[in-house]
């Protein structure tokens, strides 16, 4: 039931609100569990010291989920962040990141997924993050 490339970005275009679009998320692969989502850096979304901001990192998170979710049932369907829950582990200093959510249990009603977050070209961790979600349809 996999999503093609073309389909998720079209549900992270249709179903995200404007200020999550101007991250520039771009869907870079999807699976039957999982979606990988790249954040283009950007100074705009750096904190103090330089690093990318916990609050981009995050929403990268949240998005992320959404498009691994409607890969794994093979369409978007409404859905809503129950719990997210975020460790950060590294800063991220003019790197883009790549976000891998995996689902770890699909249910009718709940999804849980861990998200690994990681610069571009390195293997080490920047974040980890844990989501749950309501499936509503």
């Amino acid at each position: 039931m996999t999503l093609s490339l073309a389909d998720a970005e079209k549900i992270l275009a249709d179903n995200f609100a404007p200020w999550v679009l101007d991250l520039g998320l771009a869907v870079v692969e999807t699976g039957e569990t999982h979606a990988v989502l790249r954040l283009p850096w950007s100074g705009r979304l750096a904190r103090e010291g330089g690093g990318m901001s916990g609050q981009a990192l995050m929403a990268a998170a949240d998005t992320a989920t959404v498009i691994a979710v409607a890969s794994a049932r093979g369409a978007y369907g409404p859905m809503t962040t129950v719990q997210q829950s975020t460790s950060f582990q590294r800063a991220v200093l003019d790197a883009d990141v790549l976000v891998d959510a995996r689902i770890t249990k699909l249910g009718k009603r709940m999804a849980f997924a861990d998200i690994t977050i990681t610069a571009e070209g390195s293997p080490d961790v920047v974040a980890r993050a844990s989501t749950v979600y309501a499936l509503l349809a």
